[in-house]
């Protein structure tokens, strides 16, 4: 019973750990440029055929693979805030919103037409175990918890102690007073969508290899877990959408434990996120780590 929760624990800190990557981006968006992207979950799912394009297509390594995604993404983010989110800020919160929605609708049924429906794959063995004693871990899973042990302590130190990073937090903080300071917050914007389009590819391939198999609809499926991290680690807090997720991610695993209840049927984790959600909001609106605002 002891190694089922540690195997449950195991798989709640990879799962967290790619909701955070992805909320990570999605809050420093919202913080800096003030944009929910209801698309960031689409821009994973790009991530995630990219990466699938480079690793099976073209026979690259899967890292490699990994971060072509993360390039991919991170141009594509760029690329679209030049063209569409910037031109249009200003509209107001509601209108931009909108846009991100049918961004979010464009880019996935343009994967659909040019990728198909079918479910796609990396060349990877999904049915090896490996048994490392007291839990047992596909190489997929493995592969992404390291991957995770990698990337998020370095966007966390990045954050912590590199200039760019202390910018980007004070600018998410508090805009106005950023711009009084002299801090350039336009030009922080262009880095914000670097790094949140980069992490959006990177944890898109992630998901897609601990999935095992993926389709277009891979990041609207967890969009509203993305969302959620967001909130819970408050909003527009970087270091707060990091733990969020973690956190989300062992809630959602660890109440599938039997001795806990019974245990929640793994098909209702989502229930599970809602219901963090929902308690979260009523106790502590402001989130984990942020200050008391709304959007």
């Amino acid at each position: 019973m002891g190694s089922l929760l540690l195997q449950l624990i195991y798989n709640g800190l990879v799962e967290g750990a790619i909701l955070a990557l992805a909320g990570l981006g999605a809050t420093l968006v919202w913080g800096i440029q003030r944009v929910a992207n209801f698309a960031h979950g689409d821009y994973m799912t790009l991530g995630a055929y990219v990466a699938f394009l480079l690793d099976v297509t073209w026979s690259l390594n899967l890292v490699v693979a990994a971060i072509g995604a993360a390039v991919a993404t991170a141009a594509l983010a760029v690329g679209l805030h030049f063209v569409l989110l910037r031109p249009l800020r200003g509209r107001g919160l509601v209108a931009l919103s909108l846009i991100t929605v049918g961004l979010g609708l464009v880019l996935r049924n343009a994967l659909f037409m040019v990728a198909g429906s079918q479910p796609r794959q990396y060349a990877f063995n999904q049915t090896a175990v490996i048994d490392l004693r007291f839990i047992r871990v596909a190489p997929a899973e493995l592969w992404t918890g390291v991957a995770a042990l990698v990337a998020v302590p370095a966007i966390a130190a990045m954050l912590a102690w590199t200039t760019l990073g202390k910018t980007m937090r004070a600018v998410a903080d508090n805009r106005d007073l950023a711009e009084i300071a002299g801090i350039d917050t336009d030009g922080i914007g262009l880095y914000v969508w670097i790094v949140a389009g980069a992490l959006a590819g990177l944890g898109g391939a992630m998901l897609a290899l601990v999935q095992g198999t993926f389709d277009p609809n891979l990041g609207f499926n967890v969009l509203f877990l993305i969302l959620t991290v967001v909130v819970l680690g408050g909003i527009g807090n970087a270091f707060g959408a990091l733990l969020g997720g973690l956190v989300l991610g062992l809630v959602m695993e660890v109440s599938t434990w039997p001795p806990l209840f019974g245990g929640v049927p793994t098909q209702y984790q989502p229930v599970v996120g809602f219901v963090v959600l929902i308690l979260l909001l009523m106790f502590r609106p402001q989130g984990l780590l942020g200050k008391a605002r709304v959007l």
